[in-house]
């Protein structure tokens, strides 16, 4: 398999050196071999989305194995019938840019998005980004020959649904959720960059092993009561970090070992990412964590905001991460009401109490406090505001805090008098999985560890949307 990753990752480098030489020189694009004509995909579809324009499906459509699927810049990809899904065998690559970012929803809520994308308070029974039949289209679903998954500056708006048995290929039982993103191929590479992630039917993206890159992300309203943003399991390693995450069911950022192939241990570093309102949706009251790190997994949880989450940091004793090589701190943690203060060190978890922590958790943990005991810090409430541009804080009504899980017109930047300023870990690196693509248009942008806490530093090098 590693083979066969190499030589694919040298011929679709070939491809685009290629793309400069035809009519495109002055704005030149990655391009795959072929032109896709006509507007409507459908059945088995390989070559090059053209820039701008916009194109439709209504069933499950796929990348065979050794084929490429490329979306230029400023496409849109509108699904027409829920049941439009991508199945990728091969190769996906969506090529968004800042000034022309791509889409993949539905047409409706596309040429409609006052009626979808909410921007005040709903209640999760009848939000349209919630509601179980509220899907436009099924997911990017990739199997174990998919290679590379490579996805920037594009929104992902509405997927999931209900898998049929036309997704066993893909590790699916008929009658499960849909994942936005799934993928499960322990040498390949998964990146995902500078995009948004609009309502899901459960996690925003699923990994079962891959080289993984998720950064500088937007995610707003995952999952109706069960789904995390990001999670990852077995043979698995890489970053999530400078991602902004309002509002998900269950957790933020996960990593596991858990699975059933790969030898690889996984490795996870999660930092500088700002998570809102996270966890009150979950049905399991003891999975609201913002991250996650559990069953024999590894890595760094550094430079983080926790604001309004169901809890806190979750290190698992059972089944027990790999505590020798878990490492954190410099995370600030703030909540407005006292069940929220009292699990920044969650009760019954393994999660040790850093002194680089905001707020100082000598200042409010009793004397012989030991991980996972039950603890009362009613001082806190409302105390440590991170001081964001425009969000508010403390919440004006408690009664509406956890329907603050969008972010619309709110601005996460840090005010200059923020207590997140120069607060962090910048000592460490990433893991940096994806080195080894080193194509100009394919290749990941690591940014690297920041002083400031949150996604938002304020030398603007963290997530660049908004």
């Amino acid at each position: 398999m590693k083979n066969k990753l190499n030589f694919g990752i040298i011929a679709l480098a070939l491809i685009a050196l290629s793309s400069c030489s035809n009519d495109q020189v002055s704005t030149p694009q990655f391009k795959a071999s072929t032109t896709i004509t006509g507007e409507t995909l459908s059945g088995s579809v390989k070559g090059t989305m053209e820039s701008g324009k916009t194109y439709y499906f209504n069933s499950k459509v796929t990348i065979n194995a050794n084929d490429t699927l490329v979306m230029q810049s400023g496409v849109k990809l509108l699904a027409t019938n829920p049941a439009a899904e991508l199945i990728v065998k091969g190769v996906f690559i969506s090529l968004g840019t800042k000034e022309s970012p791509n889409w993949i929803t539905g047409k409706d809520a596309y040429l409609n998005p006052a009626n979808y994308k909410l921007t005040t308070l709903q209640d999760p029974n009848t939000d349209p980004a919630l509601k179980p039949d509220g899907k436009f289209w099924g997911g990017i679903q990739c199997e174990a020959t998919c290679s590379l998954l490579d996805i920037k500056w594009t929104h992902l708006d509405f997927a999931g649904g209900t898998a049929d048995d036309l997704n066993a290929d893909q590790g699916y039982k008929s009658g499960d959720d849909l994942f936005n993103i799934k993928f499960g191929n322990p040498d390949g590479i998964l990146i995902l960059e500078d995009s948004w992630v609009y309502g899901s039917t459960t996690d925003a993206v699923r990994a079962n092993g891959g080289k993984i890159h998720i950064m500088r992300n937007t995610v707003e309203k995952v999952a109706y009561n069960d789904g995390d943003c990001f999670n990852v399991k077995n043979s698995s390693i890489g970053d999530m970090a400078y991602n902004l995450i309002i509002g998900t069911a269950k957790g933020g950022t996960k990593a596991s070992n858990k699975g059933t192939y790969g030898s690889v241990q996984t490795e996870i570093n999660m930092y500088n990412n700002t998570y809102v309102s996270g966890g009150f949706r979950s049905v399991d009251p003891d999975r609201g964590a913002n991250a996650n790190i559990e069953q024999g997994a590894k890595g760094k949880v550094y430079n983080n905001l926790f604001v309004n989450c169901r809890t806190g940091l979750r290190i698992l004793e059972n089944p027990a991460a790999d505590f020798a090589n878990c490492f954190y701190g410099n995370n600030l943690s703030y909540g407005d009401t006292a069940a929220i203060v009292n699990e920044f060190y969650p009760t019954t978890h393994a999660t040790t109490p850093q002194p680089t922590d905001l707020p100082l958790p000598s200042s409010f943990l009793p004397v012989g406090y030991v991980n996972g005991a039950v603890y009362n810090a009613p001082q806190l409430v409302g105390q440590n505001n991170p001081k964001f541009v425009n969000f508010p804080l403390p919440v004006p009504v408690i009664a509406n805090l956890t329907l603050y899980n969008f972010q619309g017109n709110y601005d996460f930047h840090l005010a200059a008098d923020s207590p997140a300023i120069g607060k962090g870990n910048a000592s460490f690196t990433a893991v940096n999985a994806t080195a080894s693509l080193t194509n100009q248009y394919l290749k990941a942008t690591v940014t690297p560890p920041n002083v400031d806490l949150g996604a938002f530093p304020k030398n603007g090098l963290g997530n660049l949307h908004n």
